[in-house]
């Protein structure tokens, strides 16, 4: 009975610490995020795609899409701002689990086992960046279902870093139908280089 007392008591430890790292966490990243209409942007963009793909008149499309443009080029700008802003915080602050779940101080018990949130957000900066200006030259189509697959996974590497991988994929699952690796591959593959290359997949 002693030993059920000590692994409840053990228990309840590490989910008050989890719970605790994750609220800093989610206050870091809301404190950054909140200078900037990121999230609100997303949301014009994500559900302006779905509009323009199901408008059969080619001039009130391509209407659309002229707008959505320059909500991408906000986004982008934006997006580079808040990583740029983001860049000067502690890396202390800033390393993420790479462990499956959320354990108390996994970052500093497995510094091996860690990227940086810093140099992942650099990354989703370029490859936002990188579909808005369209030097590939991808049909609008295929456009907007690439940057749709950046925003994605940038919004799966937050999820990431306050959470843990699991919450962030499953998050992923249930909000977009979409799964971690079919974000992987959506991607462009500069994106696609840059993100498994730091975080060592």
């Amino acid at each position: 009975m002693e030993i059920l007392t000590l692994v409840a008591l053990i228990a309840a430890g590490a989910y008050i610490l989890k719970s605790r790292d994750q609220r800093q966490r989610i206050a870091l990243l809301g404190s950054h995020l909140g200078r900037y209409q990121i999230e609100k942007l997303m949301e014009s963009l994500t559900s302006g795609y779905l509009r323009c793909l199901g408008e059969d008149d080619p001039e009130r499309r391509q209407q659309i899409w002229s707008l959505l443009d320059s909500t991408e080029e906000k986004l982008s700008a934006q997006f580079d701002s808040f990583a740029a802003e983001f860049a000067r915080t502690p890396e202390a602050d800033t390393r993420v689990s790479k462990l499956p779940v959320a354990i108390p101080f996994a970052t500093k018990l497995f510094p091996a086992a860690t990227f940086d949130l810093r140099q992942a957000l650099m990354v989703h900066a370029r490859g936002i960046a990188g579909v808005m200006k369209n030097e590939a030259n991808r049909s609008a189509k295929s456009k907007a279902f690439t940057m749709s697959a950046e925003l994605f996974l940038m919004q799966h590497t937050c999820h990431w870093y306050c959470k843990s991988k699991t919450v962030a994929s499953a998050r992923m699952l249930t909000r977009h139908q979409t799964s971690y690796e079919q974000l992987i591959d959506a991607v462009s593959p500069e994106t696609r280089e840059a993100y498994l290359g730091l975080i060592g997949s």
